[in-house]
């Protein structure tokens, strides 16, 4: 995980980090986190060792920097990893390079489905890091059938080299409570072009129009700039804590992204309880399946309509939530990943 940059890479560094915390909790893999000194707690309870040939830093430079140290230091990094069998790289970027059995994790293919939401330095990179170490790697875990199908179309990827193995929930963490929800929707996101926060913003004033008592509560770090329209609440960046009682207390959760390889917020609203309204784009409709209000995110009134209908439905998606969010664990999950190293080492 040497490429990480903590607090500042969203859903893949919750990835990499729950995956750690299964991992330790198993005996079939004894596994190994590599960290920078920035991120000496990522490992989440495995054997950690700090990789001090890579600089620490808490921006998206210091990565760049990170990775270039990554590369031109190789020879000194290798030898922390003998006696490794397979190498995991939870955040693609193949970082330090190594002579052995490699596993890629490939969060999406957005740069390539959709390459306007990206300046033409950051495809440039992700072609060259991301495309290149999905073809290079043994195997390439993906988090859904979507960016499974993508990878093989628009990387010309060997299937048998693909496996599906989809994230999890804390459902320790992640459950209902009894308290009665309050007239607020939520979208927990950052505003990433892909997110769609306009359209939702757009979707909210014709929703007034019919439920002048709701409110639309948006958090993730950069909402404070949205904040000023009319029943509109910004929250910015909250802790995990508070987002899971948001989720407790919302009427509904809506989810309007324009693409997800994945997409934990639905699940962990439904885990919590709460009415889901998603976007029918991306990973969006197999992550949900019958749990979820899906709607064209291109068109706010049909987000509107969907947000309404989900409202109406409250009870009824609730349950079916609760029985969608159940199938997805950090056990099973980590159970995936072992038989992707095992099939790595086998190649």
């Amino acid at each position: 995980m040497l490429t990480l940059v903590p607090g500042e890479m969203g859903g893949s560094e919750s990835y990499a980090r729950a995956l750690c915390r299964a991992l330790s909790a198993r005996t079939e893999v004894e596994a190994v986190a590599f960290v920078t000194a920035a991120a000496q707690a990522a490992g989440e309870g495995l054997r950690t060792e700090v990789v001090k040939e890579v600089p620490p830093g808490g921006s998206q430079l210091a990565k760049l920097k990170g990775m270039t140290a990554g590369v031109l230091r190789r020879r000194s990094i290798r030898s922390r990893f003998d006696g490794i069998d397979v190498v995991h790289y939870p955040f693609t970027v193949p970082i330090p390079p190594l002579r052995l059995p490699r596993v890629v994790t490939l969060h999406d293919l957005q740069h390539l489905d959709l390459p306007e939401m990206f300046t033409w330095q950051k495809r440039l990179f992700r072609r060259h890091a991301y495309d290149q170490a999905a073809r290079s790697a043994d195997i390439v875990v993906v988090p859904s059938e979507f960016v499974r199908e993508r990878a093989i179309a628009l990387l010309d990827l060997d299937p048998a080299r693909v496996l599906v193995v989809p994230h999890g929930l804390d459902h320790e963490l992640f459950f209902p409570s009894d308290g009665a929800r309050e007239a607020f929707i939520l979208y927990p996101a950052r505003p990433w072009p892909h997110k769609n926060h306009g359209r939702l913003l757009e979707a909210f004033e014709l929703l007034q129009r019919d439920r002048p008592e709701l409110t639309l509560v948006l958090t993730g770090g950069g909402t404070e700039t949205l904040a000023g329209a009319d029943g509109v609440v910004a929250r910015g960046a909250v802790p995990l804590g508070e987002l899971v009682e948001l989720y407790r207390l919302a009427a509904c959760v809506v989810f309007p992204s324009l693409y997800e390889g994945f997409g934990a917020p639905p699940l962990e609203a439904m885990a919590c309880g709460a009415p889901v309204a998603s976007s029918d784009r991306g990973s969006l409709p197999e992550v949900c399946g019958d749990a979820a209000v899906l709607f064209d995110p291109l068109d706010p009134e049909a987000i509107a309509a969907a947000v309404s209908d989900a409202l109406d439905r409250a009870d009824d998606l609730s349950r079916l939530g609760l029985a969608q969010s159940a199938r997805f664990t950090w056990a099973s999950s980590a159970e995936g990943h072992e038989c992707a190293y095992a099939a790595a080492a086998a190649r």
